[in-house]
């Protein structure tokens, strides 16, 4: 959730730093900061609040440097104040540092450190950290050659090892100007390397202005960089190889391009954003669904009887949706499971069972500890994920990208449709290898596939308006319920999920069945409706429901396919999409939510692209 920057080159640090914190405030945060170092040691700047309030404080405090790292803290332990923002400086101010984690066992090493002499100034856990280094630094030793490592990485190395938890640190030192220490350990952490200047960052988004190329440091490596070198190490100090990967995103796909808001934005490139996540994954000739890249034997596949979906927030709603998927086409038992319970529950688990994790980020700390417990089982994972190199996608048995690109808003939008959309290509496969879904029906479910872009495109070009009219409408509500039925019971919670994360009204989604099992109780004039109400094998039940809503004074707004003149003696208000297979409804269905609730958050004036309290990558428990 916290952002990390680091660089070293021949540019002025505190500009590319400052940038890169920009790039990164989609990650959630609540103080920002920089330090860089020159030849007359270290120099500090930060400020609770938006990254804005920090420019102040780097032209007062802040000299021309070419070396320095940054920081966006979301808190955890200590308020969001000055004193707790990062980075946090030794006591000796020789060196200073910031971090993305929790340090489990900071009260013992703090304990140790009070009774060596140290003084703390802040209440994190953080701040140990440096502290320890200045310890562990007055014994350390450099390298015999550069390539071993300078004596900062090697009292780097001393303090990591006394460590328990997750973290991403970077580390400066007054003695080592132009030097800059990484290291991660469950949180991510990546190196950018460009031609005399190289760097650090939480992910690419923060430097690919600068360069595409980076290594992903793996769990418990380390990394030392200057501007004209990087050498990677593991815990003992030992080399490890460099692995250079080139980041396929466009630098301009990190900016607004115009729009309000990065929501909006990322709500409008979802056709282009399926057209990438479709590829070359069809052949409708044959009906094949082509995941040569998927790495797991298809007999695996075929021995598999049951699937577990594991994931958090909105990834949660579209593994929802996955267990329908698979269900009705590849007949397997299959369960969603949200990633914090199934780490601490009892699943069944063997070798016939396959667990899927969704993750837009594949840092998720939850999801990732889950796949770990699943895969200390001889379970087959696969993780449908956005983020090449990202930690769970390096640790599954193979990992199916959805090539979003890269998702600013905190309320997740294109990436939740396109994961629907990576969920219809596995299920349409691991159908056919079974034998449960035949040519005809594939080429069927891929032709929907392929014409659904087109569809939200121009949904998005015609269909808008009525969304905005009913958004004027109802805005000042203080309660929405959202109504859905089979496949479409994960996008009533999706939907009412995005109202209340961006817009902050209460909003609930419920199985529509579930409606006289108690939520009629709370049906007034007062509290809108949205039903879920398109064409499928359930749509006379959904009609029923809202009759049962309207019957009791409720407001109701339905969800409609075009060309429906039925259901408008159900309801007040109707928003229409075109009609597209029942099973791959899902991925049109949420589109007029997003907009909704993008609209009433709006019309409230909350921060639609980062919402109060919330983060776009949640790399802690």
């Amino acid at each position: 959730m916290c952002g990390v920057v680091g660089y070293t080159g021949d540019d002025l640090a505190t500009d590319i730093i400052y940038e890169g914190l920009l790039r990164l405030e989609y990650r959630g945060y609540d103080s920002a900061g920089i330090a860089v170092c020159d030849g007359d040691g270290i120099h500090l700047a930060k400020k609770a609040g938006k990254i804005r309030h920090l420019r102040a404080e780097i032209s007062s405090h802040l000299p021309p440097a070419h070396c320095g790292i940054g920081h966006t803290r979301w808190a955890t332990h200590g308020p969001p104040n000055d004193e707790n923002a990062h980075p946090h400086p030794s006591s000796d101010g020789k060196v200073v540092i910031t971090h993305n984690g929790i340090i489990e066992n900071y009260l013992e090493i703090k304990d140790d450190l009070i009774e060596a002499g140290y003084q703390f100034k802040s209440e994190t856990d953080s701040e140990v950290i440096a502290h320890l280094i200045q310890e562990c630094y007055k014994t350390a030793q450099p390298g015999s050659t550069p390539a071993q490592g300078s004596r900062l990485l090697h009292a780097v190395l001393a303090a990591l090892r006394q460590l328990e938890g997750a973290f991403a640190i970077t580390v400066l030192h007054r003695d080592h100007p132009d030097t800059i220490i990484g290291c991660r350990r469950l949180s991510p952490l990546i190196v950018g390397i460009g031609e005399d200047e190289n760097f650090f960052a939480s992910d690419a988004t923060a430097i690919i202005s600068y360069t595409r190329s980076v290594h992903y440091l793996n769990d418990e490596e380390v990394a030392e960089i200057t501007p004209k070198s990087v050498n990677i190490f593991d815990l003992e100090g030992d080399p490890v190889e460099i692995n250079v990967q080139t980041v396929d995103w466009n630098p301009i796909l990190a900016e607004r391009g115009g729009y309000d808001h990065f929501m909006l934005k990322e709500i409008l490139e979802q056709p282009e954003v399926l057209r990438n996540t479709l590829g070359t994954r069809t052949d409708r000739r044959t009906g094949r669904i082509i995941l040569d890249d998927l790495g797991i034997n298809e007999e695996a596949l075929v021995r598999i009887n049951r699937v577990y979906f594991i994931a958090c927030g909105t990834a949660f709603y579209a593994g929802c949706v996955g267990r329908y998927l698979f269900e009705a086409l590849a007949g397997i038992s299959c369960e969603a499971v949200l990633a914090s319970e199934f780490r601490y529950g009892d699943p069944v688990l063997d070798d016939r069972t396959l667990v899927v994790g969704i993750s837009q980020s594949g840092e998720t700390a939850d999801t990732l500890a889950a796949l770990r417990r699943a895969k200390g089982h001889g379970v087959h994972t696969i993780a449908i994920c956005n983020v090449k190199g990202s930690t769970i996608s390096r640790e599954v048995d193979a990992t199916l990208y959805i090539h979003a690109g890269p998702e600013i808003g905190v309320a997740s939008t294109k990436a939740y449709t396109a994961m629907l959309m990576a969920l219809n290509l596995l299920a349409v496969h691991v159908g056919t290898i079974r034998n449960r879904v035949d040519a005809a029906t594939a080429i069927r479910l891929i032709d929907g596939m392929r014409g659904l872009p087109g569809l939200i495109d121009e949904y998005l070009k015609s269909g808008r308006a009525p969304v905005e009219v009913i958004a004027r409408k109802y805005f000042n509500a203080q309660n929405f319920l959202f109504l859905g039925r089979y496949v479409n019971f994960p996008t009533a919670l999706e939907g009412a999920l995005k109202l209340k994360e961006i817009s902050y009204i209460h909003a609930e989604g419920y199985a529509a069945g579930e409606m006289k099992h108690g939520p009629i109780a709370l049906v007034d004039g007062s509290v809108p409706v949205l039903a879920i109400a398109t064409k499928g094998r359930t749509y006379d039940k959904v009609l029923s429901n809202m009759q049962e809503v309207k019957a009791r004074g409720g407001r109701v707004i339905a969800l409609a396919t075009q060309g429906d003149d039925t259901i408008r003696s159900y309801c007040d208000d109707v928003l229409e999409v075109p009609e597209t297979e029942e099973l791959l409804s899902p991925i049109i269905n949420v589109v007029p939510l997003q907009l909704l609730a993008y609209h009433i958050a709006n019309l409230r004036g909350a921060d639609v692209d980062q919402p109060r309290n919330l983060a776009k990558s949640v790399t802690v428990e």
